[in-house]
């Protein structure tokens, strides 16, 4: 018995390294192990050398393993991209004559297999049922996850192809690399998720409905994931033609009483310094998502770094507050996705909110937490007559009011301005206002 297993899973792009990951991540937290998985791919559309890391335990586990237990290559590159992550302990499931290696080699063509039932695409499905038996699980759940995902024709096809892995696996003694399931994890029912998944949440939580974004990996899957969910919530969702143009559409719809979020990567986020000094003068909430890659430029666009936190602290000219929020899990990310939105109504400030590539493309196995169902507040107010956008107060916080919603008149002005928000050149005004 061992407490913890690395699949590694590596191919191109298009090789359906994806449709392994989730049929497998989800057998794995339904047959009741602590699962965690992660990528790490190249910035191309096909082609390439990527590679889906999968780890499970009978306890919490939240970050990969550089040594690998099994190892399927879905093609010759992908051995030799992952070849120094193979050990003469590693099990690597692939044709022989392709690969040498100091490793236990089973030699099978998984593809040929597929291509013997109709379909070489299902060698995927082939692998991942092998692979579940080597560790010992029931092959019963993967039936369940095809027989939800697929119908007809495609179904038919899949299940024969679990039945093939199954039956290499049983060849070779199953329970090769067995973990004891925890029961506790299937009775808790845990989340699995990824930091995309828990900002897109907790964006919803926080009472977003409108989301403006031009894409740029790794945020992008923010606004996919709010794309997906807006008619269920409400969120209109906008591409906008740069990241300019994205940043100032979420600060008309703050102006307007909306909740705006922009999501984007360092490069992106430098375009966006002027929108910012525009939120700070204009006491105008904004939320940006900032999913960080390494820089400068262009970088490395699909890998991970966090290089980003002093150009989130001093980005945009002139002095003036902002809030930068920093989580290091899903639910943290959850969390300060809500408390984003909730602290920029509150102190009208842009909130900028970080991750990076490894925490919002991994996925984790999250204890189940429960949610506030009480909407976030709103520190709008209705204007009377004699309303001043930029009133002195004591706590340094104007009151906000918004265009239509009473009877005063909403002036937000780029220029220093007055209490009512003209434009001024007073020297003393200034002071004040600063």
């Amino acid at each position: 018995m061992r407490s913890s297993v690395s699949v590694l899973i590596g191919g191109s792009a298009g090789q359906g390294i994806a449709s392994i990951e989730t049929l497998l991540t989800k057998g794995f937290k339904r047959g009741g192990f602590y699962t965690f998985s992660t990528k790490e791919f190249m910035s191309r559309v096909r082609g390439g050398s990527n590679t889906t890391l999968i780890r499970i335990s009978d306890k919490p586990v939240n970050a990969p393993d550089f040594k690998v237990d099994i190892f399927v290559p879905l093609d010759t590159n992908a051995f030799f991209h992952a070849k120094e992550r193979i050990t003469n302990e590693t099990f690597v499931v692939a044709k022989k004559g392709d690969y040498e290696c100091d490793c236990v080699l089973y030699d099978y063509d998984l593809e040929s297999l597929a291509k013997e039932i109709g379909n070489p695409i299902v060698s995927n499905t082939i692998a991942a049922a092998f692979i579940f038996g080597l560790l010992g699980c029931d092959g019963a759940v993967l039936r369940e996850i095809v027989a939800e995902s697929y119908t007809d024709e495609l179904l038919e096809v899949n299940l024969k192809a679990l039945e093939i892995g199954s039956e290499l696996a049983r060849e070779n003694g199953n329970c090769r690399y067995c973990i004891e399931p925890n029961p506790s994890m299937k009775e808790n029912n845990d989340f699995f998720l990824s930091g995309t998944d828990g900002v897109g949440f907790g964006a919803i939580a926080g009472g977003c409905n409108f989301i403006s974004s031009y894409p740029m990996s790794p945020s992008t899957g923010v606004l996919t994931f709010l794309a997906k969910q807006s008619r269920n919530f409400g969120i209109c969702v906008e591409q906008a033609e740069d990241e300019i143009a994205a940043f100032q559409m979420g600060l008309g719809v703050w102006y307007g009483g909306g909740r705006a979020i922009t999501t984007t990567s360092g490069g992106g986020f430098a375009l966006m310094g002027e929108g910012l000094s525009l939120s700070g003068i204009t006491e105008t909430p904004m939320v940006v998502y900032l999913a960080q890659r390494p820089g400068p430029a262009t970088g490395l666009p699909t890998r991970t770094e966090q290089g980003d936190l002093e150009l989130a602290i001093y980005s945009g000219h002139g002095e003036f507050p902002r809030i930068v929020l920093a989580p290091g899990d899903p639910k943290e990310c959850f969390e300060l996705a809500r408390k984003a939105f909730e602290l920029a109504d509150a102190y009208q400030v842009p909130v900028i909110l970080m991750s990076d590539q490894y925490l919002a493309d991994s996925y984790f196995t999250v204890e189940r937490f429960e949610i506030d169902p009480i909407s976030p507040p709103h520190h709008i107010v209705k204007s009377d007559a004699d309303y001043k956008r930029y009133f002195l107060t004591e706590e340094g916080i104007s009151p906000r009011g918004i265009p239509g919603y009473g009877e005063g008149l909403v002036l937000v002005d780029s220029d220093e301005h007055t209490q009512e928000g003209l434009i001024t050149e007073s020297m003393s005004v200034r002071n004040e206002q600063n």
